[in-house]
């Protein structure tokens, strides 16, 4: 089993908690999990060469990535404070 890199439990290792509540309790954050998942894991293959692709198109995913992780450690913030 290979480690992926830039999981939000590694990225977010102190929030581990909030993000599971979030995820069973709002639908918008856990939509952002998911999609950040799903990207993450594409970006992950993509840099692995099992699903290559052009520099372009894995740009553009890691931009989506940010972004989505962007948005998913605003949330986290505001649920914390």
């Amino acid at each position: 089993m290979t480690n992926t890199p830039h999981e939000l439990a590694e990225e977010f290792p102190d929030k581990a908690e909030l993000i599971h509540t979030l995820k069973q309790n709002d639908a918008h954050f856990a939509r952002l999990f998911d999609e950040y998942h799903q990207i993450n894991g594409a970006v992950h293959r993509a840099e692995t060469d099992i699903e290559p692709t052009d520099d372009f198109h894995l740009t553009e995913m890691r931009k989506t990535r940010m972004n989505l992780k962007d948005e998913i450690a605003r949330i986290l913030r505001t649920a914390a404070a």
